[in-house]
């Protein structure tokens, strides 16, 4: 098998365990079992097909068994287990991307002996720390050597609990020991959380669940943040499974029952969906933004060379010319966006720091999920001066991502020492600003800041799906940003809560009408409907062209609360939509009645009566309207044509002889053609209609089906219908001559 038909034959086995059909589950099942060719895999294989028959003959001798359900769950548990574990071996032979290219030869290229003299080497690390700091001699070169020891233990930490396809007991007494508060440095316990989560997410495993959800309840903020970010990625992927795998159920439902991680949990879920926005403001950075800045950054440059030349006492004031020119280009308005997007949460650093990913220290995959240290080799050599202004600007930046700082570091590392100091200086004035606003943050609401930790982390886990040389060959987590909502795990979370309003609203304003249909749908079967859900519904329904559910949710808002002139105004939208142009004008008439003499309203009244074909009923409405606005050019355009339809020549002639004299469209001309026509100007008619075709990229075609359109028209008008095929010959060898 190659490693596509691996995959797609352990898809197959998943979707009819999770369908009932463990026959055909046993049968895919057997295929890859059959082409590992692993006696101990075999035989738990035929275990498990044994006891499947002897459950069906249990069942067919009518012996009546209450734990039956259990069993059978049991036994599609362990058929899930098996065939994840026989997938990340055939895998692990054939398949040659990123993560198991990485998985054949990392043990290859370790440090240690063990798992147990890793953590001792971290511990002896830092024991070492604590005693050459306490030295009074200089002890720098021995700091070095073992810091450069620790950093290759990193790695090796990171891959052991990444790549590993068992977590045997040795590792999880190590995992377990590197979580305990009593280990020192929560660098190590971040690192292990963020690489299990990435082992999770390859391969589901219930024994490195419940390592994980140990992790979800950890005291360090960073550790449990990032424990439960990989937890709501892991559960949107694996949520069809869970029915199968009481544990771990029964332990989500312990953790969301702690009301600070229940609160935690609800913000990530929010800033996990927000990153489906991420995209959308990256394409605006680097389409719109920064090309406009390139724009008017030599206009700014000129000024200020000018003014150098007159330096004066007003040298250091700002020339106010320099907003105008933003104000001008359009850009301000664009910056203030991405201001008012980042004060929400939104990551607008993406685009900024995508180029700096291509520096060696990201080489290693461990290194894009590394908490910021400014003690790390790779940038030490930017805070070793006595002027810690970066220090402070970085490490109490809540709204840089631990990947970025450092891309920061090694760009800042290959400035100019004379450039690289001007900028350390320029921190200066706000670094101090910087560390009491964290300070507060945290001592105010400590919510806010595990909000801060959580938004960073998952910023650095979409820079690595999204930027990583080698991202395309990741299962990439973001793609279920926009399912986390229809999760069992959500709904656990959402009881007694607001956070499927929250989701609902975030999905409303952010244009996703899909997602805030789903969830606004549960809400009206668990709560009393107000107007304002169903309005909402229905423009989600009209935005999404499901015009008669649109219409059945705006009913059912009137009906909460009546005469609400948006809401009459949209039912009467759904009804024209619709074709039911009767009811369509009943509403526009009674959002007339409830708003007199808008002139949108009006308009639409008499599309609807032409639709009706009650053209003189339609000029009235026109005719009142114009009394208002006696040089709106759409009112003009509507008239002509509704008098041309009601047979009113000279009338809609009139009138167009104030739209040509403006600027005319493409129709516009076909209905001057009309109208000459009409007045038998057939040389006239044919001078409109190749106008009209020079406007619409030279489709003879379509000029051609519209005057077939209005053939009836026409007829009414007093035109022989044999002289419009007539007309449509002359126009076709115009064309050909023209062309």
């Amino acid at each position: 098998m190659t490693s596509s038909q691996i995959d797609s034959t352990y898809k197959s086995v998943i979707n009819l365990l999770l369908a009932g059909k463990l026959k055909l589950a046993f049968d895919k099942t057997r295929l890859l079992v059959a082409e590992l060719q692993w006696g101990e895999l075999t035989d738990e294989f035929e275990d498990l097909l044994r006891n499947y028959r002897y459950m069906l003959q249990y069942f067919i001798d009518g012996v009546d068994d209450p734990d039956r359900k259990s069993v059978y769950n049991k036994l599609i548990s362990r058929l899930i287990n098996l065939n994840a574990l026989v997938r990340e071996e055939l895998m692990m032979r054939t398949d040659n991307t990123f993560e198991y290219t990485q998985k054949r030869y990392f043990p290859h290229k370790l440090h240690f002996s063990s798992v147990s003299d890793l953590y001792d080497s971290f511990v002896y690390f830092h024991n070492q720390q604590s005693i050459l700091k306490a030295a009074e001699v200089d002890t720098e070169n021995e700091k070095q050597r073992i810091r450069s020891n620790y950093e290759k233990l990193l790695i090796d930490l990171f891959a052991i609990f990444w790549l590993s396809t068992h977590i045997r007991s040795e590792e999880k007494k190590v995992f377990k020991l590197m979580i305990d508060e009593a280990y020192p440095a929560s660098i190590e316990q971040s690192l292990i959380v963020s690489s299990l989560s990435l082992n999770i997410w390859r391969m589901f495993d219930e024994e490195k669940m419940m390592l994980l959800l140990d992790a979800c309840q950890h005291k360090d903020m960073q550790v449990r943040q990032r424990a439960l970010v990989g937890l709501c990625f892991i559960l949107t992927k694996y949520n069809d499974f869970l029915h199968f795998y009481p544990s771990i159920r029964n332990r989500l439902v312990i953790l969301v029952d702690h009301t600070t991680i229940a609160e935690n949990l609800k913000n990530i879920i929010l800033l996990i969906i927000g990153t489906t926005d991420t995209d959308r403001i990256t394409k605006k950075m680097q389409e719109e933004i920064l090309p406009e800045m390139m724009k008017i950054s030599p206009i700014i440059r000129n000024k200020i060379e000018e003014e150098k030349m007159f330096k004066s006492d007003d040298w250091d004031e700002e020339n106010p010319e320099w907003s105008e020119i933003l104000e001008q280009s359009g850009i301000a308005d664009k910056l203030q966006e991405l201001t008012e997007l980042q004060m929400e949460g939104a990551d607008v650093y993406m685009s900024t720091f995508s180029m700096l990913k291509s520096f060696p220290f990201f080489n290693e995959t461990a290194h894009w999920f590394l908490h910021f240290d400014p003690d790390f080799s790779a940038v030490q050599d930017l805070f070793q001066q006595q002027d810690q202004s970066l220090v402070a600007a970085f490490l109490k930046n809540n709204i840089i991502c631990n990947s970025d700082k450092y891309s920061f570091c090694l760009s800042a590392l290959q400035m100019p020492a004379g450039q690289r100091s001007m900028m350390s200086k320029s921190f200066k004035a706000e670094a101090k600003q910087l560390e009491e606003i964290s300070k507060d943050e945290t001592m105010l609401n400590p919510d806010l800041a595990a909000r801060s930790i959580a938004r960073q982390y998952i910023q650095d886990l979409f820079r690595f799906f999204r930027l990583h040389p080698r991202h395309q060959d990741f299962n990439d987590m973001f793609k279920l940003s926009l399912n986390i909502h229809k999760t069992t795990f959500f709904d656990v979370l959402a009881s007694g809560s607001d956070i499927k309003l929250q989701a609902a609203e975030y999905y409303f304003t952010k244009k996703l009408y899909v997602q805030a249909i789903e969830v606004y749908e549960e809400l009206i079967q668990e709560q009393e409907p107000s107007a304002a859900l169903y309005q909402k519904i229905g423009f989600s329904y009209q935005k999404n062209a499901q015009i008669n559910q649109a219409l059945n949710a705006y009913i059912k808002a009137d009906l909460i609360l009546p005469d609400d002139l948006w809401t009459v105004k949209k039912i009467a939208i759904c009804h024209r939509l619709s074709g039911d142009y009767e009811k369509a004008l009943d509403s526009y008439q009674h959002a007339d009645f409830l708003k007199p003499g808008e002139f949108n309203t009006n308009m639409q009244i008499a599309n609807c009566l032409i639709q009706l074909e009650k053209y003189k009923a339609a000029l009235q409405v026109y005719a009142d309207i114009e009394k208002k606005n006696p040089e709106n050019e759409n009112l003009w355009r509507a008239i002509s044509r509704c008098a041309f339809l009601s047979a009113n020549i000279h009338q809609a002639d009139y009138y167009m002889e104030k739209i040509l004299s403006a600027q005319p469209h493409a129709i516009d001309l076909i209905n001057a053609g009309h109208i000459a026509f009409c007045k038998h100007d057939r040389a006239g008619a044919v001078r409109f209609y190749l106008q009209s075709i020079e406007q619409q990229a030279d489709n003879l075609q379509l000029i051609i089906d519209q005057i077939l359109d209005d053939k009836k028209h026409l007829i009414a008008n007093g035109i022989n219908g044999d002289d419009i095929a007539l007309l449509i010959d002359e126009l076709s060898f115009s064309v050909e001559q023209t062309n």
